[in-house]
Order: structure tokens, then C-alpha cells, then sequence
């Protein structure tokens, strides 16, 4: 998955057919599986294994492993859904909020990993998917609490005179359904999609200046080397951040369909 020279002796730089790979298993069929499809089973393996693991041999003295799973865990209760929904609240839906957190957390790391180079995240699949769930949780969330007149306040904000729902209900409309799921899944996608093309340009060109160019030109190597590893490090933590920003919205959304008004 990284372009480099080819046989013309010039630089080619990665394009958008990057996130299209070709079909590896069960090619012609509703269950086509490409690299970006295994590299999304392997991240949804390595996370079932990594809380199997930190969790199967449960101590009142923690392990290492059990330590650094109930502080992942914990920062999800204590610093996403509690702080923003209550204990009450927060625990109901804590198994949604912590599942999306690690699902995309995992899934965006893989970016950054040799051999995978592309997060899970970066075709529209997943973070659509995930909007979905949040959008989901957000309505049953609002119907559980209100019933049938979670939709009415929320398209009829009280207190407004009534000629001005003819221009605020389309409004509210498509900015509470239809624009939150829109802005979620472009938000996880579009970060995720600039990452991988930054990091694959720096080092193809790096691949190029070293063993292709000629000359002084072979000194840009270093140059795009060091920003690589550099942005390497930036994206580990927008892979963290989107994670955490997917988990916080998700969560705010959540808390506006429980509010009495919203």
C-alpha cells in the first residue's frame, strides 16, 4: 500500500484507488474480502484478545494486563459516560459508549502499524456504521425517556412562537437527524483518510530519494524520513483522539435525547 518509483525513475505519489484494494476472497459474491477487510478483522481480534487477556484471571491485586484494562475501562466510565450522563445513566449505557470507544480506537491504530499501514476506519463503512449505532442509541435514548414526544420537542422547541417552526422545524429537522449521523461519520472518516496519504507520501519519498534519485537529491531522504516518523507519532495520537472524540459525541448526543428539553 505505498507507491514509490517505478520503472520511469519518477516519483509516484499515493492516490485516493489506495482505500479500493483488490479483492483477496470470495471475489464476485455480497462477501467480498479485500486488505482493508482483514485488516479489519484483525483489529476486532486483537481487541476481543487483548480483554480476554485482561480480563479471564481477575485479581483483588491486579496483574500488569488487568491494571491497564480497568484503566481503559475506567477512563470510559469515569471520564466519558458518567461525567456527561451520571452514574445512573452513565452505567445504562456504558457497554455502547465503551464499544465504540476501543472498536474505533483499534480499528484507527492500524494506520500506523508496519505490514498494515491503513486504518480500519478509512473506507466509509465503519464510521458510518458506528454513526449508525450512535444515531440509534440517541433515538431510543429520547424515546425511552420522552416517548412519541421526544420528536415533538425536539422539532417543536417549546417557548418559540408557533409561525417560526415553519422555518425552525426543517432546521431542526435536518440538523438533529440527518446532519449529527452526516458530520460523525465524516469527522472519523476524513481524519483517518488525510493521515494514511500524509504518511504514505513522506515515506515513499523517502523510499525515492534514498535508492532512486541521484545525487545531492539522496539527502531529502533524511528530511522526509524524520517528518515520517514524526507524523507517525501525530497520527498514534489522532488515532486516540477520534476515538475519544466518536465516544464523547456519541455520549453528548445521548445526554441531549435524555434532557427534558433538547
Amino acid at each position: 500500500m505505498v507507491p514509490s518509483a517505478t520503472g520511469d525513475g519518477e516519483f509516484h505519489g499515493p492516490t485516493i484507488n489506495e482505500f479500493f484494494p483488490e479483492v483477496i476472497f470470495f471475489a464476485g459474491t455480497n462477501f467480498e474480502i479485500n486488505r482493508i477487510m482483514l485488516i479489519r478483522f484483525l483489529a476486532v481480534a486483537a481487541l476481543m484478545l487483548v480483554f480476554w487477556l485482561g480480563t479471564r484471571r481477575m485479581k483483588i491485586i491486579p496483574t500488569r494486563g488487568q491494571s491497564l484494562t480497568e484503566m481503559g475501562l475506567d477512563f470510559v466510565r469515569v471520564s466519558i459516560a458518567e461525567d456527561l450522563l451520571g452514574k445512573k445513566d452513565g452505567k445504562r449505557f456504558l457497554p455502547l459508549i465503551t464499544t465504540v470507544f476501543f472498536m474505533v480506537l483499534f480499528m484507527n491504530i492500524t494506520g500506523i502499524i508496519p505490514g498494515l499501514n491503513i486504518a480500519g476506519t478509512s473506507v466509509i463503512g465503519v464510521p458510518l456504521f458506528l454513526a449508525g449505532v450512535a444515531y440509534v442509541a440517541f433515538i431510543y435514548a429520547g424515546v425511552k425517556k420522552s416517548g412519541i414526544g421526544f420528536f415533538r420537542t425536539a422539532l417543536f422547541p417549546p417557548g418559540v412562537p408557533k409561525f417560526l417552526y415553519i422555518i425552525l422545524t426543517p432546521v431542526e429537522f435536518i440538523s438533529t437527524f440527518i446532519v449529527r449521523p452526516v458530520t460523525l461519520t465524516l469527522r472519523l472518516l476524513m481524519n483517518m483518510i488525510v493521515g494514511h496519504l500524509l504518511l504514505v507520501i513522506l515515506f515513499s519519498a523517502t523510499q525515492f530519494f534514498f535508492f532512486t534519485a541521484d545525487g545531492g537529491l539522496k539527502l531529502l531522504g533524511g528530511g522526509t524520513l524524520v517528518f515520517g516518523l514524526a507524523f507517525t507519532l501525530f497520527e498514534l495520537l489522532v488515532a486516540v483522539l477520534q476515538a475519544y472524540i466518536f465516544a464523547i459525541l456519541t455520549t453528548v448526543y445521548i445526554q441531549l435525547a435524555l434532557a427534558e428539553e433538547h
